[in-house]
């Protein structure tokens, strides 16, 4: 799903660059707070945030 980026917490970019998924929450039983945000077609950079937008941190994948 494209992320919006309507907080403006991530770097600007075109709509579209950035698109977000769902982290699983054992128990839960809607979507939880939790999702990564990757940026990028293919994802060159990835976010992490657990508190529903609120604050985000950027980690890099091990290839």
């Amino acid at each position: 799903m494209v992320f919006g980026n309507y907080e403006g917490r991530l770097p600007q970019a075109p709509r579209g660059y950035y698109h977000e998924y769902t982290v699983e929450t054992p128990g839960a039983r809607t979507r939880g707070a939790r999702r990564i945000i990757t940026g990028g077609n293919p994802p060159v950079i990835y976010y992490y945030t657990g508190d529903h937008y609120r604050s985000f941190h950027r980690f890099e994948l091990n290839r």
